[in-house]
Order: structure tokens, then C-alpha cells, then sequence
């Protein structure tokens, strides 16, 4: 059975069509959530079959595919919707995280490759930039995301602040990433945990609050704080003077 979510439209943009593929509720759901977020309209599928009849229809601009669905491989579900959408982004989302597998689904057709467990935050950048790539989405100031003195690069994955390039580590930089896709925004722990951190991670409060301390020292060390505490409410990235 295929879900409707809210449709909408990226920064002005015709709505992005994203359809995901897979039979696990709790996982379409939280993914259908953070992709709505983005303006994007979603349907879900639940299976192949499904997940065929729906694209006829729907005509998505990019699929998230499981690779073990419980009809179709996915692999004969992506051949079959290239046959139908030529030029869909396929970005294969998978348990399946061998060389040999990323090797396979690429050569497949797929666009790209995430392995579960996945954090939601990669996800939505991998299809920002499949989407980007293929025309169907604008980023402001090309692909870079601007806060204050703080410049970050999502594609060469840099992060500049006053003129100073920062070391970052994947997770700090998926934190600061989602920092700065929201300036001026508190975001609480809750939020920040479930879409940085892998789904399913299960993990406490207190990993936010640890990372949050990494990026102030590298972020705000010898500045101006950007990462400010709203004491019982989460985090706000802004400048001094906003």
C-alpha cells in the first residue's frame, strides 16, 4: 500500500516528486517526514509491484530504493523504472554494504548508494545533490550555505569561518550542516539526534550535547559564539549580532 504526504515546493521551485521504496513502515515514515520537510511531494511503496504503479502515475524526479523488497529485487525495479522514467535519480538506500554490492547497484544504474544504518541529514544531501545535479533543484549561492562569518561547502565538503578552514569529522560536519540549513532556529536535541545520527541509533541526549562541544571548539574558539544553549529547549546557530 502506497502513502500521500504533503507536497510542496523547493525554494520556489515546481514541487520535486520523490518516491521511496521500501517495506519497512517505521523507516518510509520517518523518511517520507524529513522529505516532505523539504517542499518535496513524496509517495511511499511498500513493495516493487506497488512502487511500479505508483511511479506511472506519480512520475517522480528521484526514488529511494531498497535493494531486498519483499516481491521485486531492486535491482529489476530500478531497470524497470529506468524504462519508464529515463532520467529519475535512483539513490539505492540498502542493508547491503559491501564494495561488491556498491559496485553492483552503480553499475546497475543506480545514482547513488547509502547503506543503512543511515543518518537522515546524509540522505537528504545525497538527493539535494542528485537533484541539483539533474536540474530539478536550486541551491542558493551554488552549493554553499552561509552563516555570519561561517561559509560551508557541501559539495568539496569544507567548512570556512573567517577566512579559516575548519577540520571537521563526518558527524561534525552533518551537525553543522543541519545548524546551518535552519540559522536562527532552536533546535532540540530530539530533532537534532533524529536526523543526524543513524536511524534506529537509539543512542541518549547526551551525543548531542558532546558534538555540540566539539563543534564549539572548532567553530567558536578565539570568535564570537555562534552555537548558543537555549537552556531546556536545544541549540541556535546565529551570529553575535542577529
Amino acid at each position: 500500500m502506497d502513502n500521500h504526504h504533503t507536497s510542496g515546493h523547493l525554494r520556489g521551485d515546481a514541487a520535486v516528486r520523490v518516491l521511496v521504496i521500501d517495506d519497512e513502515p517505521d523507516l518510509t515514515e520517518v523518511l517520507a517526514g524529513a522529505l516532505s520537510g523539504e517542499g518535496w511531494a513524496v509517495r511511499t511503496a511498500a513493495d516493487g509491484a506497488t512502487a511500479l504503479a505508483v511511479a506511472r502515475t506519480f512520475r517522480p524526479h528521484a526514488v529511494v530504493l531498497d535493494w531486498m523488497l519483499p516481491d521485486i529485487d531492486g535491482l529489476r525495479v530500478l531497470h524497470l523504472l529506468r524504462h519508464e522514467l529515463e532520467t529519475v535519480c535512483v539513490l539505492f538506500l540498502t542493508a547491503r554494504d559491501s564494495v561488491e554490492d556498491r559496485i553492483t547497484g552503480i553499475t546497475a544504474g543506480g545514482d547513488d548508494y547509502v547503506t543503512k544504518p543511515f543518518s537522515l541529514e546524509e540522505v537528504l544531501a545525497r538527493l539535494r545533490g542528485l537533484l541539483r545535479r539533474a536540474g530539478m533543484a536550486r541551491e542558493p549561492e551554488g552549493n554553499r550555505l552561509v552563516v555570519g562569518d561561517l561559509v560551508m561547502d557541501e559539495e568539496a565538503r569544507e567548512v570556512v569561518r573567517g577566512g579559516d578552514l575548519v577540520e571537521l569529522s563526518r558527524t561534525e560536519f552533518e551537525l553543522l550542516r543541519f545548524l546551518m540549513r535552519n540559522p536562527r532556529r532552536v533546535l532540540s536535541k530530539t530533532q537534532i539526534l533524529d536526523r543526524v545520527w543513524s536511524y534506529d541509533f537509539g543512542g541518549r541526549s547526551h551525543v548531542v550535547e558532546l558534538y555540540i562541544s566539539y563543534l564549539r571548539k572548532k567553530i567558536d574558539a578565539g570568535r564570537a559564539p555562534m552555537i548558543h544553549t537555549v537552556r531546556g529547549v536545544g541549540y541556535v546557530l546565529k551570529p553575535e549580532a542577529a
